[in-house]
């Protein structure tokens, strides 16, 4: 006897592409599942979207939209026991993903299980490099990708004993992934649960996720970043984007391939040492991270 299952979708000004998500999703060889979608704030015509598709919509204010804290707050609401993840702007690309996706759960193999995402047909060439490393086609993900939400499930009882982090913006995948694995739960990458999903950030919006991440890495790892840790990252991977873009005859890619690492991972350290400070001022306010946030958005 399968185990009852809810989708939770969290959205925010998603109209070009959620109609796409829920239409993978409802597409499914798997219907039996309840749709909960969180939006927060949206001012497109998101809204109009999800009310095509059976679920229930919950409605929050923009201001009061914080990651750890929301998914929190969804899984309380869900009635399955086996609960999934799904960004808005997450596609499945066959109709059996949310069965792969929940297959090791329901043999009682796993405690949680996460996805291979593969790049947007549009997706920069860098971008399709970091999918094919992060998401590899098959085998076990790379020891830092410990969990990925943007299509991902869990039991509610591996929820329960460790519900999401809401000290910093952001990384709370990564967080959650990291404390399971340290604390014997079974974690599985299922690379034949298939989906797309990626983003061409801009120099802007790259720096604001990079930030983000960095502050969650100092709260997560508690661990100090270094000038040159950060230089040496920075020659590693501009070299690795040299080959690939050299390889796809990418020139113009080629050449933003320096100030894009640059901001990559020179963000990454001004979020750390933002989040070093705040551990070593003992304010670990959420509200001060979400101001920051904001600010750079």
């Amino acid at each position: 006897m399968s185990r009852k299952v809810t989708v939770i979708m969290r959205s925010k000004d998603s109209a070009w592409v959620i109609g796409q998500a829920l239409s993978g999703l409802c597409s499914q060889a798997r219907r039996d599942f309840e749709l909960l979608v969180v939006d927060s704030g949206s001012r497109d015509a998101t809204l109009d979207i999800v009310s095509r598709f059976p679920g229930r919509l919950i409605r929050i204010e923009a201001k009061a939209y914080f990651p750890g804290a929301v998914l929190n707050m969804a899984i309380r609401e869900a009635t399955g026991d086996l609960v999934v993840f799904q960004n808005s702007d997450v596609v499945p690309l066959t109709p059996e993903a949310l069965d792969r996706l929940l297959a090791p759960l329901e043999r009682g193999e796993a405690d949680a299980t996460f996805a291979r995402q593969l790049p947007r047909p549009e997706a920069h060439t860098w971008v399709r490099r970091d999918y094919e490393v992060a998401f590899p086609e098959r085998g076990e993900a790379p020891p830092w990708m410990t969990y990925s939400l943007p299509f991902a499930a869990m039991t509610r009882e591996a929820w329960r004993k460790h519900p999401f982090y809401e000290d910093a913006w952001g990384s709370e995948d990564t967080e959650w992934g990291h404390w399971a694995r340290s604390h014997g739960l079974r974690v599985r990458y299922v690379p034949d649960a298939l989906v797309m999903h990626s983003h061409n950030y801009t120099l802007k919006q790259l720096y604001g996720r990079r930030f983000i991440e960095g502050e969650a890495d100092a709260f997560i790892l508690g661990d100090r970043a270094s000038v040159m840790g950060m230089a040496r990252k920075v020659g590693a991977s501009w070299a690795r984007d040299a080959v690939v873009h050299l390889q796809a005859r990418d020139a113009v890619g080629l050449l933003l391939s320096i100030p894009r690492r640059l901001v990559y991972h020179g963000a990454w350290w001004k979020g750390h040492q933002w989040g070093e400070q705040r551990l070593r001022s003992g304010n670990t306010d959420r509200s001060i991270g979400q101001q920051v946030v904001l600010r750079r958005q």
